[in-house]
């Protein structure tokens, strides 16, 4: 990693202390994905990471103030990456990037770059880290595994269908598969008898 990104990293990780549903792990594991998902894409890595880098980076400020994040943290990575005198012809990608990465904002990602994070950012939802983050963010909202269910069936399991990349969509399936198993053990589980002492 060069200098430059070292120090985009360094910015982020700043922002994002709190661990949880949205820590700076996630960003990490986005990072990682987009930089495989991006190679056999044939995306642009200039906009691609930087972009991973700051997808999440107004969460918190999202949580205080109800801000959509991916407003805020495309507002913040272009204002970070002027002043580190960026190339500018790289930052409206990033931005875009940003903008439409998250699942429920609305923008379509026109561009190889915004596609491979909103893939990204939605396979870090998918198998068992998908499963792991949904049950931190149930407890985050005071909530329960019948709420960590719902999220699964309301926004998860939509997830596989919502890839825009070849590659993307062979990694979903394979967590797909993972997370179906599991809540079909959850729900057999759920809804066993428990034997009676004779």
């Amino acid at each position: 990693m060069n200098e430059e990104m070292a120090a985009m990293l360094d910015y982020v990780r700043a922002a994002l202390r709190e661990s949880g549903a949205h820590g700076f792990d996630h960003t990490e594991r986005v990072v990682r994905l987009c930089k495989t998902i991006g190679a056999r894409e044939g995306a642009d890595m200039a906009i691609l990471i930087p972009a991973a880098l700051f997808h999440d980076i107004a969460r918190p400020l999202e949580e205080e103030t109800g801000v959509p994040h991916e407003e805020e943290g495309a507002r913040m990575a272009e204002s970070y990456l002027r002043s580190v005198r960026y190339p500018e012809d790289c930052i409206p990608g990033i931005v875009h990037a940003i903008r439409a990465h998250r699942y429920s904002s609305g923008i379509a990602p026109e561009t190889p770059e915004a596609r491979v994070l909103s893939d990204a950012d939605n396979l870090d939802a998918m198998g068992a880290i998908g499963i792991a983050r949904t049950f931190i963010r149930a407890g985050e909202h005071g909530g329960g595994i019948a709420d960590a269910t719902g999220h699964f069936h309301d926004k998860l399991l939509n997830l596989r269908d919502r890839m825009y990349t070849t590659t993307a969509r062979s990694i979903a399936e394979e967590r797909h598969a993972f997370l179906v198993a599991f809540l079909d053990a959850l729900d057999g589980e759920m809804s066993a008898q428990i034997p009676q002492d004779v």
